[in-house]
């Protein structure tokens, strides 16, 4: 039975000091900001990016858990691969939504929205859709709200807070006899159709399905629509189920299709519909709304709804989910910086922490790799060609004990699937290139994680080293082709024939080819500690197959065509980029590199170039490590003032704030070690180069196995002039170059600098 909510009298932003917990109970701690009140969600949700034809930082204020399994948010877009459904720059609000997008450039699934209005019913979202402004918004990664426009000056505030699976709505209305709340169940609609949406394919197969029950107050369906359905393989049992509960009863109900509206009618099927509910309210009058999600079946959504939600006490929720993230966030603490490059900082983590999503449910997960269900744990979402660079790497500190079960779950697709994956979505979508699970996986290996099957691990990266993708030699293999089969690396037969990817084979071959040599060195690094003797000495042979388009005169790696020539215009054969975006993209050997560019001066020059003449790109993620390359040239100061330029430029306390697509914490990732004065060139390697920390003091609380750790990190003297490293010491011992390892930092506990206003030429 509905209980009233004792909480709802009490303004959320004095419930929540009130209830911080027990550990800070004095009254003079209980006034002060904690890490959770400095997040921003709006931050990098503009659709514009910080130049003309950049795109924005594609990120959402979702509500929820870290790593949510689905995102509840307000819609104002009807999104779609290219289009989040929440855009910064729309005015009207069309829903609230449990959504699965997990960036702007893959698709939704699974998906489904509520909406409240009054007056004349209105069903689609284009005709439902209510003005809002933004001084009307609170944004929190706990709690949502946003005052809508209703009409005739009558205004109706919604608010959401949520856990993992499932979701709590507040509807405060005005007084009317005609209120309503819009259920869409599934959204295939033709006009967002476009190169980039197969809609029509989907429209053809698919249809949703949503059932009112009057006597519950609960209206339940499933959602089959994957948006990027036509990157992936076929999900017959494909399904988004979910379950909606109102607190109060409604006077009278239907159903919807497209434009035509079906009172009384309990049960519709359909590719563009679902059910409304009316009823009377009285002036502020709130309407709860319960909802719980789930790809296993409407049984398994109801238990996850009685595991999360168990009660309507909207506010005692929200100060769960609060104190959750004030856990997580608090992992890392700053000191001594103004509010609003805390703001930057902790909303960078909020971002860290979205993605891989879960895809689990106590104990259970659909799997889209073999279409069913299985016992265990799961992730889905991993942006692999972005994150496996700085997020996972990040994610050993700040969640470490996650990263088992996220290896775990990459090693179920390939035990599901035949391959890891390369971006799930949630099924594989051969989306970017490279195998760069073997990157991730290499990584917790040689950091010490150990919670899965290494056997099982080395085969599976193995097997992307050395086995061709089916049909490998009949397809190109083009971004965003509709689905053959997996792609992995594609183009291999041809590189371990001749040692590279030929242009005239295989797409996008020069950026193949050096993240595949990438990828051997990561396979190779397991290979070694397992003692695969024979693995390990041909794997670190491909690991420099890079070398092979290395154009001397040009000094540029470039396109060759099958037959050895060179032929070809210095433009085709990349992804995301150009020459100067892979110019130095072998992380895995800096010092091949430095030679194959004739020393360590002309190196530096060239890197110098890079930046001096624009060709750096920090909205994408090919460079991201290009700073730190100074390290290995023996120009360090370079490193440090240029990761004091990027991290102030790329990053601003403004809505927008993000240089480009945030790519599921990837670019917050590398603020977060770019602050804290080192970063991992290189994952799988176990080093980090020294960059220079841009805070006076950084703590991190973290474990090792289950021993809890501390890392002090201090930069003393530091200032707007002092941006130079002078000295560092690891628990008083000097750091005589510029690179330190991991096992010295998880053993260390103060990691000092010595800032200056000037390098010193003597430290490299």
């Amino acid at each position: 039975m509905y209980k009233i909510d004792i909480l709802k009298a009490i303004p959320l932003a004095i419930l929540f000091c009130a209830l911080i917990p027990a550990a800070n109970a004095q009254k003079k701690s209980q006034q002060k900001k904690q890490e959770v009140d400095y997040v921003n969600p709006i931050i990098g949700t503009p659709f514009a990016g910080f130049e003309k034809d950049l795109q924005g930082g594609g990120t959402f204020p979702t509500v929820g858990d870290p790593h949510a399994m689905t995102n509840f948010v307000v819609q104002t877009s009807q999104n779609k691969m290219s289009r989040m459904p929440y855009i910064y720059e729309d005015s009207t609000v069309m829903g609230f939504m449990g959504s699965h997008q997990p960036t702007v450039w893959m698709g939704d699934y699974g998906y489904f929205s509520v909406m409240p209005e009054i007056g004349e019913l209105k069903t689609l979202p284009e005709n439902r859709a209510l003005p809002f402004s933004h001084k009307d918004e609170i944004a929190k990664p706990y709690y949502y709200s946003v005052l809508l426009k209703a009409g005739n000056k009558k205004q109706i505030r919604g608010e959401i807070t949520a856990a993992s699976r499932c979701g709590f709505f507040r509807f405060t209305f005005p007084k009317s006899d005609q209120a309503h709340i819009v259920i869409q169940g599934i959204n295939l609609n033709p006009a967002l159709a476009d190169q980039a949406n197969d809609v029509e394919s989907r429209i053809k197969k698919l249809k949703g399905f949503v059932k009112v029950d009057k006597e519950n107050k609960e209206i339940t369906g499933y959602n089959p629509d994957r948006q990027s359905a036509q990157l992936g393989p076929d999900l017959p049992n494909f399904k988004g189920y979910f379950i909606i509960q109102f607190s109060k009863a409604f006077d009278s109900f239907g159903t919807w299709s497209g434009s035509e509206t079906f009172p009384l009618t309990t049960e519709q099927y359909g590719t563009r519909m679902g059910a409304y509910i009316s009823f009377k309210t009285e002036d502020k009058e709130q309407v709860l709304v319960r909802m719980a999600t789930s790809f296993i079946s409407l049984e398994q959504a109801r238990k996850n709804l009685k595991e999360e939600i168990s009660d309507w006490y909207f506010d005692k929720l929200a100060i769960r989910t609060r104190n959750i993230w004030q856990e997580n966030l608090s992992r890392i603490e700053v000191a001594d910086v103004p509010d609003a490059q805390k703001t930057i900082f902790y909303t960078a983590m909020f971002h860290t922490m979205l993605f891989p999503r879960e895809f689990s449910e106590y104990g259970k997960y659909y799997s889209a790799f073999d279409d069913r269900v299985h016992n265990g744990i799961s992730y889905t979402d991993y942006s692999l060609w972005d994150t496996y660079r700085a997020l996972h790497p990040l994610l050993i500190f700040t969640q470490p004990e996650l990263v088992n079960g996220m290896v775990n779950s990459l090693l179920q697709m390939y035990k599901e699937g035949g391959w890891l994956p390369m971006w799930p979505n949630p099924a594989e979508t051969n989306i970017m290139i490279g195998t760069h699970a073997d990157a991730v996986i290499a990584d917790a290996y040689i950091k010490g994680f150990r919670g899965y099957d290494v056997n099982l691990a080395y085969e599976a990266i193995r097997h992307d080293a050395m086995v061709p993708p089916d049909c490998d030699t009949k397809h190109l293999w083009a971004d965003r082709d509709p689905w053959t089969a997996s792609e992995a690396r594609a183009g291999m037969s041809y590189e371990h024939a001749v040692g590279y990817v030929p242009v005239d084979k295989t797409s996008e071959s020069v950026s193949r080819t050096i993240e595949y040599s990438y990828d051997d060195y990561c396979v190779s690094v397991v290979a070694k500690d397992l003692g695969k003797t024979d693995d390990y000495n041909l794997l670190t042979q491909w690991s420099k197959n890079y070398k092979n388009l290395f154009i001397p005169e040009t000094g540029f790696f470039g396109p060759r065509k099958f037959d050895g020539t060179f032929n070809v215009p210095d433009t085709v054969g990349f992804t995301e980029g150009d020459k100067w975006t892979y110019a130095f993209g072998a992380m895995h050997d800096p010092a091949g590199m430095i030679a194959l560019m004739g020393g360590n001066e002309k190196f530096a020059a060239k890197l110098d170039s890079n930046f001096t003449q624009g060709h750096y790109h920090h909205d994408n993620e090919p460079g991201h490590h290009y700073i730190y390359l100074f390290d290995y040239c023996g120009q360090p100061w370079k490193t440090q003032e240029l990761v004091r330029t990027h991290t102030r430029f790329n990053y601003r306390d403004e809505p927008l704030g993000i240089n480009g697509n945030d790519d599921c914490g990837q670019m917050s990732a590398w603020y977060i070690f770019g602050v804290m004065g080192f970063y991992p060139v290189a994952p799988g390697s176990g080093i980090y180069a020294i960059g220079a920390p841009q805070f006076p003091r950084l703590t991190l609380h973290y474990k090792v196995g289950n021993q809890d750790r501390q890392l002090n990190i201090v930069a003393r003297n530091l200032s707007a002039e002092n941006k130079y490293i002078q000295k560092v010491s690891l628990d008083g011992k000097p750091i005589e170059h510029p690179f330190i390892s991991h096992a010295d930092l998880i053993n260390g506990k103060d990691l000092v600098f010595e800032m200056g206003p000037k390098p010193n030429y003597n430290w490299k």
